[in-house]
């Protein structure tokens, strides 16, 4: 009874933890803004990826939703710069192999660890710039991940997830 306690309290607990984590300027009114543009994208591609499409669609909406109005660059309130940050982390595959012996109090182990695997992510980074001072006055990032081997609705719809869940803490102190 004891360990299905704790496994619920685990679960519990789990189910709190937020998939992103914010961050913000607290000097700043955020009721000041009225519109944004995406900013300029920096890299030398002149392509969007379709990842690319799904942040910005879901971006979009977002601050649709919020009451702000897209503009073009040079009359926006803020600017949307967002990136999929790449991660590497190691997984375990499989289970470790061990044996032992011995008697009473003492005995002799060995054991292997299970195999390991370098798995790369991609982390979504959102940031809104406040133009005239080009400084960044909110930042969200995403602890989920999308990988390489998701299929287009599953990186679609986990895209809209956490860009849904980014805005709904914005603007802050509405909590």
């Amino acid at each position: 009874m004891r360990i299905l306690m704790t496994g619920l309290f685990a679960l519990t607990l789990a189910g709190c933890a937020s998939n992103v984590v914010t961050d913000y300027n607290s000097s700043v009114v955020f009721g000041n803004y009225s519109s944004w543009a995406f900013a300029p994208n920096a890299s030398a591609s002149s392509y969007v990826s379709l990842d690319g499409s799904r942040v910005q669609s879901a971006v979009t909406r977002e601050l649709q939703q919020e009451g702000l109005r897209e503009v073009p660059e040079a009359e926006a309130d803020l600017l949307v710069n967002w990136q999929i940050v790449e991660e590497e982390r190691l997984e375990q595959v499989g289970v470790g192999l061990g044996f032992g012996f011995g008697s009473g109090n003492f005995g002799w182990g060995l054991s292997a660890p299970p195999p390991v695997r370098e798995i790369e992510e991609g982390k979504l980074v959102v940031e809104l710039v406040d133009t005239e001072t080009d400084q960044v006055v909110w930042r969200a990032a995403s602890r989920r991940y999308l990988r390489e081997g998701q299929s287009p609705e599953t990186r679609r719809e986990l895209i809209d997830e956490v860009v849904d869940e980014m805005f709904s803490k914005y603007p802050p102190g509405l909590d």
